[in-house]
């Protein structure tokens, strides 16, 4: 019935001349050919649309047979595949271009999920034919083919493992592969116009679509791929796509060093068909340069003539823009890139003018953040390994101001612990002989030791809350009594003495005799509470309140357990706090 439906059809637009059909014809001819294709009459359709007679018929109407034959060549029917290839094939030979593009980039946006690998792969070549088809005035159409395709693709899972790489059950690698082969001739159209120009025009159309392929590349899938060693895996399909989008990049005319430094060297806007942050976008640009120097892609094609300072530079925007993402995977990229960008570097090397950079605040911002709020252990523990080897290329001057601004900006006990650890560690090293510097010594010194000695909120300070604070700062302060003499005095802390025991210890005296007091009640109340609860056969569920805030529902032992350990906490603080009193007392100035 659909096969004489079909005859009819055609056999009726025979007779019409040039292109003068009508609606009720392209919908009768797609009706008729959908229903004869899904039926399994693949052959005689193709006979129909092979006739000489019906060339300007399936010119006109044949684009619309893409539909039911992508879906007919997915479901990869033996009986069916040989004359439904020959329909495609006679289709793109014979129907215009621009439809044959529409109509193709249509089934690749309405594929579903579980077939954007096979649609995309099968239909990469056709769309390739038909936009070379199109001659040169093929710039935008590919830009809107690799947009489309791009898009797709960026649907697919991204293998974490080894072995999920390998597999490619989603089909990701073998998307990518297929891509590189897809954008070759317009690359190398690209490249044969430098061949005559001896140069490349940065508003060639065409060029200007592959750059924007190679940048959403970077973006996804690249930017969410882990890759691995070649060590790992050998043949590594994910591996090869990032580097052949490098070997584009360069090929088009794009010089690495200049996208890596693109930032620092603040380079006015380039006329043409983007604005310079949609031209570059950071995302990509720092997928970039994770490649080079965490992965060491392309490093064949990139000269290594920067300054481990100068690429430490470049890449702070990167890894800036990477730690304060909240995807693990890319805290991880931004943490190894920050890493690999200090090792570089020399100690006690990096000046203090890059402090004055945005950067160099906010970097540290964002790694305290994931030092202290990331769920994940080992990125946590990455954050302190690389926030301790950041510290470690400041130079003298620069340490000091670095912590000075992370003591103003932190906000969390623990981080300032361990930058007055750092700060301990500098003065130890100053006090030795031939170290001696005007930073950490001296008049310099005092501003940030009153940074250090000081309690945020007085006597009615947290003293559980700031507790690493705490620690740190009374163990500075007993080092720094034990092993500075009182005659030497080359940190100054012996003038600056009667002002630390009045704006420090005595308020921390306070503070903690009324916390300690305060628990120790409160420990005394749970202990007698438990003793008239466990006449009850069920063990009882209270609340406690300490400082005008509510516990969590616990049992009376729990209660116990918490409030003894608090004071057990109070009670380190008073030990470490006693000996620095006793130092004071006792501590004479030698007869003169």
């Amino acid at each position: 019935m659909a096969l004489e439906q079909l005859c009819d059809v055609v056999q009726r637009c025979q007779a019409i001349k040039d292109e003068g059909f009508s609606p009720e014809d392209y919908d009768l001819f797609f009706t008729a050919g959908r229903t004869c294709l899904e039926q399994g009459n693949s052959a005689q359709v193709l006979s129909i649309l092979v006739d000489e007679k019906n060339k300007n018929i399936v010119r006109c109407m044949g684009w619309n047979l893409l539909g039911p034959l992508v879906q007919i060549l997915l479901k990869k029917e033996d009986k069916n595949l040989p004359h439904c290839h020959a329909i495609l094939s006679h289709l793109l030979e014979i129907c215009s271009p621009k439809e044959l593009l529409v109509g193709l980039l249509e089934q690749v946006e309405e594929a579903d999920t579980g077939s954007i690998a096979e649609t995309v792969t099968l239909l990469l070549k056709p769309l390739q034919t038909v936009l070379l088809r199109l001659g040169m005035k093929k710039a935008s159409s590919v830009g809107m083919a690799l947009s489309t395709l791009l898009s797709q693709v960026a649907r697919l899972p991204v293998p974490v493992t080894k072995e999920q790489e390998e597999d490619d059950v989603f089909g990701l690698c073998h998307c990518c592969t297929a891509l590189l082969q897809f954008v070759k001739p317009f690359v190398e159209e690209v490249k044969e116009g430098v061949k005559d120009n001896n140069r490349i025009s940065k508003d060639n159309e065409l060029r200007v679509e592959l750059l924007k392929f190679c940048m959403k590349s970077l973006s996804k899938p690249l930017l969410e791929v882990q890759l691995k060693d070649p060590d790992t895996l050998l043949k590594s399909p994910l591996r090869d796509f990032a580097t052949e989008i490098l070997i584009i990049l360069s090929s088009i005319g794009e010089s690495l060093p200049d996208l890596l430094s693109r930032n620092v060297l603040k380079r006015t806007e380039v006329p043409g068909f983007l604005e310079e942050e949609v031209r570059y976008p950071k995302e990509s640009l720092a997928c970039l340069s994770h490649l080079l120097f965490v992965d060491h892609i392309a490093v064949d094609i990139f000269p290594a003539v920067l300054s481990p300072i100068f690429v430490l530079q470049c890449n702070m925007e990167y890894i800036e823009l990477l730690l304060s993402r909240t995807e693990e995977s890319h805290l991880l990229k931004g943490l190894v890139l920050y890493e690999k960008s200090l090792i570089r570097v020399e100690d006690n090397s990096l000046p203090v003018d890059l402090l004055e950079l945005k950067t160099f605040f906010s970097v540290p911002q964002n790694l305290v953040k994931v030092m202290t709020l990331c769920p994940d252990q080992t990125l946590r523990t990455k954050g302190l390994k690389v926030f301790q080897l950041s510290i470690d290329k400041f130079n003298t001057e620069a340490k000091y101001k670095f912590f000075k601004g992370m003591l103003k900006t932190s906000h969390h006990a623990g981080v300032e612990g361990y930058i007055i650890k750092n700060i301990k560690n500098q003065i130890d090293f100053s006090l030795k002989p031939c170290n001696g510097n005007d930073w950490f010594l001296g008049k310099h010194l005092l501003p940030l030791l009153r940074l250090v000695l000081c309690l945020p909120h007085g006597p009615e300070t947290d003293l559980l809350q700031n507790l690493d604070r705490i620690m740190e700062s009374l163990n500075l302060l007993r080092y720094m009594l034990i092993r500075d003499k009182e005659w030497e005095n080359e940190t100054g802390i012996w003038t600056e003495l009667y002002k630390i025991e009045d704006n420090y210890l005595k308020p921390l005296r306070t503070g903690l005799n009324m916390s300690k007091a305060h628990y120790e009640a409160e420990l005394k109340s749970a202990k007698e509470n438990k003793k008239i609860s466990s006449k009850d056969s069920k063990a009882s569920v209270c609340t406690v309140t300490v400082d005008n805030e509510k516990l969590p529902n616990m049992t009376p032992e729990m209660q116990i357990q918490v409030l003894q350990s608090a004071v057990f906490t109070f009670d380190l603080i008073e030990s470490v706090l006693t000996r620095i009193e006793e130092i004071i007392e006792t501590k004479e100035r030698p007869l003169s």
